[in-house]
C-alpha cells in the first residue's frame, strides 16, 4: 500500500481524495464521487475532509530536470 499523502500531480482540490485513491489502489475520479455521494448523506464527511487537508503531509515533488 502506498503512503496516505496529498500527491500533487492528481490534486485538483487540495488532494484528499487523490491521496486516499492512491493509498486504496482506486482512481481519484471513483474517490471523489464516493465523497460527494457520502455529502448526500447526514454526517461530518466535510469537516473530515478539512481535517485530512490539514493533517496528510503534501507528497515530496521529484526535481524535474
Amino acid at each position: 500500500m502506498a503512503a496516505l499523502v496529498r500527491p500533487h500531480d492528481t490534486r485538483m482540490i487540495a488532494g484528499v481524495c487523490a491521496g486516499l485513491a492512491r493509498r486504496f489502489g482506486t482512481r481519484p475520479a471513483t474517490m471523489r464521487v464516493i465523497f460527494v455521494v457520502s455529502c448526500l448523506l447526514p454526517g461530518p464527511q466535510f469537516l473530515l475532509y478539512l481535517a485530512l487537508w490539514i493533517l496528510l503531509p503534501n507528497a515530496q515533488r521529484q526535481p524535474s530536470w
